[in-house]
């Protein structure tokens, strides 16, 4: 006769079957850490570790020696550099002389600044002031490179040509994209044909499209020299000169990543609810109408979503620069990104990650201050 103790009684379960059910519960409660914990270690050793890391370099004097690498506590001078130093005029450009048009420029958008930060503190709680301030002197000192360099008939430097690539290219490409986008979501023929032609400059790397933007910009044996000719300009360079090489810059990049918002954009606009555009159109709406009431604010968070992304990897362009022109004619095209690049092969690891800093701070504020400004208000705008 069985022992009690192996005897299995009816509604109590066995010991062991109790611990793997809360076992079961447990994971089943954390499985969700156990999901994101490998991609939570990756990066934390790929990319926050690095950049922590990286911290060192841009506050130190870096050699290297027969052990490795020594490195030297200088504090902020790498920084110093980029501003008052020897690469003044390489990061911020040529600042003097100052034309009156440019001090008049730079008093009227101060003073415009300062009314918008005056204005913010009834509207908004102690923690967004101290992010307005952040944003209005980053304001005040672009304004200031701006017109005591450009404005002032002065070169412009690293810094706001990186500007040029974010600010002028994002907004074309934006522009282009989503008409692109527009134009294929409408009951066209042959729609689906554009659709794979306009895509097919994504596929390709930025190496590939750096050498055939190349090829395709020479004046002297690229498919438009014979309209160069034409026109009489077969001796003119493009790339002797600093705008007509940035622009080109900007061109190429364009030509690369236009399918990227073009894509993002026919998906907003073909999950449009077809009722709602019928409706409107059963009401006597024009197509600028339906468009502006109706397809624009539902298209609109992936818009500003895309348009982020977009900006925030114009900020890092190094590739097109590097092979197209090499960052000339001089540094005409050297982003802040090819600028760091360049100073590391010269074995200068300090300045260069102090350069990189310098775009991360950039890159944050501007993106931060783009989509709290811009971004929501255009959102609450929509909604209401």
């Amino acid at each position: 006769m069985a022992s009690y103790d192996t005897m299995r009684q009816p509604g109590i379960a066995p010991a062991g079957a109790t611990r793997r059910e809360r076992w079961g519960e447990w994971v089943d409660r954390h499985s969700g850490t156990f999901f994101i914990a490998p991609c939570v270690t990756l990066i934390l050793i790929f990319a926050i570790f690095p950049t922590i890391y990286s911290i060192f370099f841009a506050v130190s004097r870096v050699r290297f020696t027969g052990d490795g690498l020594r490195f030297r506590y200088v504090g902020f001078r790498n920084f110093e550099k980029q501003f008052f130093g020897s690469s003044e005029v390489h990061f911020l450009g040529r600042t003097d002389p100052v034309s009156i048009f440019g001090y008049a420029v730079f008093a009227t958008i101060v003073i415009a600044v300062l009314v918008w930060l005056w204005r913010s503190r009834k509207i908004t709680t102690w923690v967004g002031m101290i992010g307005r301030t952040i944003s209005a002197a980053m304001a005040i000192f672009l304004s200031w490179i701006l017109c005591a360099s450009l404005l002032s008939g002065n070169s412009i430097g690293t810094l706001y040509t990186t500007l040029f690539y974010v600010i002028v290219g994002c907004a074309l490409q934006f522009v282009i994209g989503t008409g692109l986008a527009f134009l294929c979501s409408q009951p066209i023929s042959g729609k689906n044909f554009f659709r794979v032609i306009f895509f097919i400059p994504l596929m390709i790397t930025p190496l590939g499209v750096g050498y055939a933007m190349r090829m395709v910009a020479d004046v002297t044996k690229g498919p438009f020299e014979p309209f160069l000719n034409f026109v009489g300009l077969s001796d003119w360079v493009w790339s002797a000169d600093a705008w007509s090489a940035r622009f080109m810059m900007m061109v190429s990049d364009s030509w690369q990543w236009i399918p990227f918002i073009f894509i993002c954009m026919l998906a907003a606009l073909e999950n449009i609810p077809r009722d709602h555009v019928e409706a409107a159109q059963v009401d006597g709406a024009s197509s600028w109408q339906i468009f502006r009431e109706i397809t624009w604010p539902q298209v609109l968070p992936v818009a500003v979503t895309v348009l982020l992304i977009r900006m925030i990897e114009a900020f890092k362009i190094v590739d097109l620069p590097n092979i197209m022109t090499g960052g000339g004619p001089g540094s005409a095209t050297e982003s802040m990104t090819l600028h760091s690049m360049y100073v590391w092969r010269a074995n200068d690891l300090g300045s260069s990650a102090a350069i990189a800093y310098l775009l991360l701070i950039l890159t944050v504020i501007t993106c931060a201050s783009f989509f709290n400004y811009v971004v929501l208000g255009q959102i609450r705008k929509a909604r209401a």
